[in-house]
């Protein structure tokens, strides 16, 4: 078949099928093509993928990567499971065998503790369109004024973080929440990613400014052994980076805080086992919200 072919039978673009060609070159498949009217691309006569040439270990890590929660979010989880059961028909049986245990013994829940699950009803629509490389119209909605607007979307791809779907597209690129898209619409519309984006190298570097932006400021603190054992993420590390014994037991320390109003709430939580020092107006403010607490207590 010719790129051209193959472009118009997997919908995708001849310039994303000479990419595609090359990977699978790269990768050991025996494709090769020729020029001409008549050319086009082909298999080597005979070549078939070889499951058996799994190791054990290659087996079990493909069930421990199954994720059918966000796998049925995208519209595909009887896909998974049904590749999953052709995946086991193929593998020898003693292989099978350690794979079915492999899953059977470990489960990956990825959102924490106490996030509630997001309602991703236009999931599906995005994933088509990341995939097909469509320009989507979508009305959004963000947390500043006005809240609801539009968006016209060129989907490079999707992210799944802490059981939180994100869409990163251009222009840009700039990153979305799809749980906060009230509509869409799929464009007839074919584009191109940049042939430099990389989405993996793009979401280390948006997570890591993302945190940069996070902690605007810092507070000096004492806490209690107790205080310090309740602290997590950025505070523990400043924490154990920043904090020095004092001869009462408690730990002096420098800890990033977001803004003043987080900062108030979060250190309001620890109750008596901290000591805020500084910025003065934190300090203020807690001993003012204390003084408050303290007189609905103790009024007649």
């Amino acid at each position: 078949m010719t790129a051209a072919d193959l472009a118009a039978e997997l919908e995708v673009s001849v310039r994303t099928v000479y990419r595609d060609v090359e990977a699978l070159h790269a990768s050991g498949v025996p494709l090769y093509g020729d020029a001409g009217h008549s050319g086009g691309y082909q298999l080597v006569a005979g070549y078939r993928t070889r499951l058996t040439g799994l190791s054990a270990p290659e087996a079990e890590a493909l069930f421990l990567s199954g994720v059918p929660g966000p796998a049925a979010e995208l519209g595909l989880g009887s896909a998974l499971a049904a590749a999953q059961l052709k995946l086991s028909a193929a593998l020898p049986p003693e292989m099978r065998a350690q794979a079915d245990r492999m899953r059977s013994r470990f489960h990956l829940d990825a959102p924490g503790w106490y996030a509630e699950d997001a309602d991703v009803p236009h999931l599906p629509q995005v994933a088509d369109a990341v995939w097909r490389s469509r320009v989507l119209d979508v009305r959004y909605r963000r947390w500043k004024e006005p809240t609801d607007v539009d968006r016209r979307l060129e989907p490079y791809g999707l992210v799944l973080k802490a059981g939180r779907w994100y869409i990163v597209a251009g222009p840009g690129p700039r990153t979305y929440r799809v749980d906060q898209i009230l509509g869409v619409t799929v464009r007839d519309e074919e584009f191109e990613p940049p042939e430099e984006f990389d989405l993996a190298g793009y979401w280390a570097r948006y997570q890591a400014e993302f945190h940069a932006r996070r902690f605007q400021g810092e507070a000096v603190v004492r806490v209690s052994p107790q205080a310090a054992s309740r602290l997590t993420g950025a505070a523990a590390q400043a924490l154990a980076a920043t904090g020095t014994a004092e001869p009462d037991g408690w730990t002096r320390a420098v800890l990033p805080i977001e803004s003043l109003d987080h900062a108030h709430g979060t250190f309001l939580a620890l109750g008596a086992e901290i000591e805020v020092l500084g910025p003065p107006e934190l300090r203020a403010r807690l001993a003012e919200t204390s003084r408050a607490m303290a007189a609905h207590y103790t009024s007649g």
